[in-house]
């Protein structure tokens, strides 16, 4: 009911939030080879994966149904710190704080506002 009063279709937020927690994995990904190489000494090869987890991130970008980038690029910060968190949480095994998670839920909330608030033209 809400969702037809904001003029929103059923698949396309879901859809929409898939592609940004897969575009914020690989841009995380991508990230973290670096991060690797240059502060955890590994070796530079890990640049080769990384290098096409950012391409992989950049192409989903392209997949969001928006017809600005920057509405989506503001919309998929939200969901790329909760995800930064999640990442931090499960493969560094550091849990979040409770200011993470405020932090976290903020951020959300804020995306959601931008990706699914009613547009007036």
């Amino acid at each position: 009911m809400l969702r037809s009063r904001l003029g929103l279709k059923a698949g396309i937020s879901m859809q929409a939030i898939s592609t940004y927690i897969l575009a914020a994995f690989a841009e995380i990904g991508g990230c973290f080879a670096f991060w690797a190489w240059l502060r955890l000494g590994k070796t530079p090869l890990w640049i080769i994966p990384g290098m096409i987890s950012l391409a992989a991130f950049a192409w989903l970008m392209t997949k969001i149904d928006s017809d600005f980038a920057g509405r989506a690029y503001a919309a998929y910060g939200g969901i790329y710190i909760l995800s930064s968190l999640l990442w931090m949480w499960t493969l560094e095994g550091n849990r979040p704080g409770r200011w993470d998670g405020i932090g976290a839920a903020i951020s959300v909330a804020g995306a959601m506002i931008i990706l699914f608030g009613p547009r007036t033209q």
